[in-house]
């Protein structure tokens, strides 16, 4: 699996035409997925563009999405959309049009709550495992972890010449993982050894501005679907035994 991650907390001061509405996320993720995307992850936002779990919000992006592409469509729940641990639960609760998964930070308080709503509800929920939190420590022992979709393992590490070793930190750290898949990404300059490291493995993995806004040679990718169709290419090589 290749999942595109659409925005994050990027914004147009990156220098890139980084999808705010609901109309532009749905036209980038129909373009990434003609590129090879198999799965679309997003951070909805006002008409501000500040991020936000509202259901005014949520919804429409989702929708919008879901008209364009037929592969599964997962959002954030990220603290920095709503800090409030209880505020961000009676959001997720508020939610009429549901998302296919959700992601859910491990290491932020309130989050088994939320994990907990979110499956109760039937959406699928990605542990956000992030390098350099107790998120490992907390999932290990959380009884939600057998019912999670999947790990999503997050290399904080920004440093190319040092991800890699980050990556299988965390990897190592998170050992079976309750048996669940991993997804296994990272951001910046990290993103490009993890891609590759996550393809080695046979683990899922992700690419999208959310995470890097450069191609493997380092040029300005421009969109997430240059992105996307440069990780496909990428995974070939790599699988052909050239990184």
């Amino acid at each position: 699996m290749v999942q595109v991650c659409l925005n994050g907390s990027r914004s147009a001061a990156d220098g890139v035409g980084v999808p705010m509405s609901p109309r532009e996320l749905a036209r980038c993720a129909a373009e990434a997925v003609a590129a090879g995307a198999t799965s679309v992850h997003v951070h909805p936002r006002t008409p501000c563009g500040r991020e936000s779990l509202s259901p005014r919000v949520v919804a429409p992006a989702i929708e919008a999405i879901r008209a364009r592409v037929p592969v599964p469509v997962g959002v954030t729940t990220g603290a920095w959309a709503e800090p409030d641990p209880a505020a961000r639960l009676d959001r997720v609760r508020s939610w009429p049009v549901l998302p296919d998964f959700a992601s859910v930070n491990w290491h932020e308080p309130g989050a088994s709550e939320v994990a907990a709503e979110l499956l109760a509800r039937g959406v699928g929920v990605e542990a956000g495992l992030w390098s350099g939190t107790g998120g490992a420590g907390r999932f290990a022992a959380s009884p939600l972890g057998p019912r999670v979709l999947r790990v999503l393992a997050e290399v904080t590490d920004p440093d190319p010449a040092t991800a890699e070793g980050s990556a299988r930190a965390l990897l190592a750290e998170l050992g079976e993982a309750h048996g669940r898949p991993v997804l296994l990404h990272g951001e910046e300059g990290g993103t490009w050894p993890v891609f590759r490291l996550a393809v080695r493995l046979g683990l899922a993995t992700r690419i999208g501005l959310e995470d890097t806004l450069l191609l493997p040679d380092g040029r300005r990718a421009g969109s997430n679907a240059r992105l996307v169709a440069e990780a496909v290419t990428e995974r070939a090589r790599v699988r052909r035994g050239g990184g």
